[in-house]
């Protein structure tokens, strides 16, 4: 071999080995690709919330998106804010999925996307126990009523309700309630599971619902619009629906079958 080849294959050798050495110290983007950022709101009981002792979010949906993030391959960070920010945030695209009880409305579904539903809800009327004088919503004339800021049960009371006295938006379900039980409003108006949650709890023979279930809804997992996250996070919900394991995480917090609608 004469020099000339020698110098060549040497050059080609050390190429060789620097490239290799390059490929090695690069981070592994896929990695990086598969963590997404979830945020919730901590204060929908028993959907999300802080569990003191542990330190750690619980409740149906957090159970729900840690079994699909498992199926669709990815991890999470976890982030919390309140529900009136987190249509914003997917907007901005700040965040890549959201589960936090989350309406599926027609209005919603120009700004954002949707997975397919995976609980059916209604909005429910909360009163004091001993008053007997509100039965509907035609009883909110002349009355106070709270609910949460940027809910659809605001939006219900604020377009749907003529003649209501006055709405009084709160950030979050706690102090909603709490204006209700301390007398500083007449009632409240929210999502039925988290209303029925709290009577069962914190509210139990304080407070009582009335009257009918009021615009039935669904919930559903948002996405920025066009999010590539939502054939993977739908594809894992079918087949937690086909196997078995939503209706067992939904019958651990809510004590029943899920409606047979939710496991077609």
């Amino acid at each position: 071999m004469n020099r000339f080849a020698k110098r060549f294959l040497a050059a080609l050798s050390a190429a060789v080995f620097a490239a290799v050495g390059v490929m090695a110290t690069m981070p592994a983007a896929s990695a990086a690709e598969k963590t997404v950022t979830v945020v919730t709101d901590p204060s929908f009981v028993p959907f999300e919330s802080l569990d003191l002792k542990t330190g750690k979010y619980i409740g149906f949906d957090m159970d729900i998106i840690r079994a699909i993030a498992k199926r669709a391959g990815f991890q999470y960070h976890l982030k919390t804010m309140d529900f009136n920010g987190i249509i914003p945030a997917l907007q901005a695209g700040s965040v890549d999925i959201a589960i936090a009880g989350i309406t599926i409305t027609k209005e919603r579904e120009k700004k954002i996307d949707f997975s397919q539903p995976y609980y059916d809800s209604g909005l429910r009327i909360m009163v004091r126990a001993n008053n007997n004088s509100i039965k509907t919503v035609k009883d909110f004339a002349g009355k106070s009523v709270s609910t949460k800021i940027g809910s659809t049960s605001y939006n219900y009371l604020t377009t749907k309700v003529p003649g209501i006295g006055k709405v009084v938006p709160f950030p979050g379900t706690s102090q909603m309630y709490m204006a209700l039980m301390s007398g500083n409003v007449d009632a409240a108006f929210y999502d039925a599971p988290n209303v029925l949650y709290f009577i069962k709890t914190k509210g139990h023979g304080k407070v009582k619902t009335v009257g009918p279930l009021y615009a039935g809804q669904q919930y559903g997992i948002a996405f920025p619009k066009g999010s590539s996250l939502a054939g993977p996070v739908n594809k894992a919900l079918e087949s937690m629906k086909k196997d078995g394991t939503f209706a067992k995480i939904y019958k651990k917090w809510f004590g029943a079958e899920p409606p047979a609608d939710l496991t077609r």
